[in-house]
């Protein structure tokens, strides 16, 4: 169950999951490593540390980590309105959904439905647990295609993955139909919201004690600006949490990654400032791109990025290469035909941005 804080009374009742029949049997007799900093958890006491085969000599960092994080999950719970129980944390939101698969995918049995175009991970992470993954492509206006979806569900179905915002598109899914889907599938609905700091909708992390077979996933790497330090977010029920727990290596998250989170999460102002900004300059390279001449369709966007189509994708993108600009050419991704992904850079990067733009526009008019 959820506890603390993010309950709520459920106003929908899935029949048929049970985080049971979903667990693989391997997982579930699994007796999870016990490190030394598992079995004694310190009280604040001046003790000496004899249990772990460490280097003795104080350095910073000559200590094993706090396997579980616990100074870090309990800020993040705060400030997220959950319990720390609710919360596993990992190297990077990539071995978030690595231990997913590991848990609840059997190899060359289960299967996984990703909506294309999205975020490229599920297909590899796929592809390395033989996991068969069912591709079910978003509607044009870039949405959930709910009866397609629903077609490609069997009883081997273990992991839906719905990224919202969604890379590369950049819009926020409808909340009915996300609900749709966690109220008819019977596997573990995860949703992805690296870029949830950006938009204006609601964390589905509000709505975990309605749904228990929710799994919500986000990252310091965007709006927190610690993509160096390697540090995903796993939030879910209690049970779910304990099911990974069993099987994440026992020291994932460093010590380095633990002490500069801390000092991050705990600056909100600065973390609030830099969003403002970030949404300032999108809405100004909006503006911008509206007065290019090649292009064609600029889509919305709840994140921190715009996707544009424009007449020949690869074209621009190299003529912004020779103008030292790097954008993203999502060409190849379904429904993204000569697209181009802009990430938000600072003021003056946005500057330079479009001046090479305008350049180029104004020497494709002529």
């Amino acid at each position: 169950m959820l506890s603390g804080r993010a309950q709520s009374r459920p106003n929908f009742v899935l029949m048929s999951f049970n985080l049971n029949n979903i667990t693989r049997a391997n997982v579930k007799g699994l007796s999870p490593y016990s490190s030394a900093r598992d079995e004694y958890v310190s009280d604040g006491s001046t003790m000496i540390f004899l249990d772990a085969n460490e280097n003795p000599f104080e350095n910073g960092v000559n200590r094993y980590p706090d396997p579980q994080q616990r100074s870090l999950k309990a800020i993040l719970a705060d400030q997220k309105g959950v319990d720390e129980a609710n919360i596993l944390l990992g190297n990077g939101s990539d071995e978030v959904l690595d231990l997913l698969f590991r848990a609840f995918c059997e190899p060359k049995q289960d299967n996984i439905i990703t909506l294309p175009p999205t975020y490229g991970m599920y297909k590899v992470l796929s592809g390395i647990n033989l996991v068969e993954n069912r591709e079910v492509l978003l509607t044009n206006d870039f949405q959930p295609n709910i009866p397609e979806i629903k077609k490609a569900i069997d009883v081997n179905s273990k992991l839906l993955f719905i990224c919202s915002p969604n890379n590369p598109t950049g819009n926020s899914f409808s909340t009915n139909l996300i609900e749709e889907l966690l109220n008819s599938f019977n596997g573990l609905v995860v949703i992805d919201e690296a870029y949830v700091d950006f938009s204006p909708e609601e964390s589905w992390t509000s709505k975990l004690a309605d749904f228990p077979n929710l799994i919500v996933t986000q990252t310091l790497s965007k709006a927190y600006g610690m993509a160096g330090i390697r540090l995903g977010i796993c939030i879910a029920s209690t049970e779910i949490i304990a099911v990974l727990n069993k099987i994440k290596p026992p020291y994932n998250v460093n010590q380095l990654t633990q002490d500069k989170a801390i000092t991050r999460v705990l600056d909100k102002a600065s973390v609030k400032n830099e969003v403002n900004e970030i949404l300032n300059e999108r809405t100004k390279l909006i503006d911008a791109l509206n007065t290019i001449s090649f292009v064609e369709t600029i889509y919305p966007t709840d994140a921190n990025f715009v996707l544009i189509k424009v007449d020949d994708a690869t074209l621009r993108y190299h003529q912004l290469l020779a103008k030292g600009v790097v954008v993203r050419n999502r060409t190849t991704q379904p429904l993204c035909q000569n697209t181009l992904r802009f990430t938000v850079g600072t003021s003056k990067e946005n500057n330079s941005v479009i001046t090479a733009l305008k350049a180029i526009s104004n020497s494709y008019e002529k």
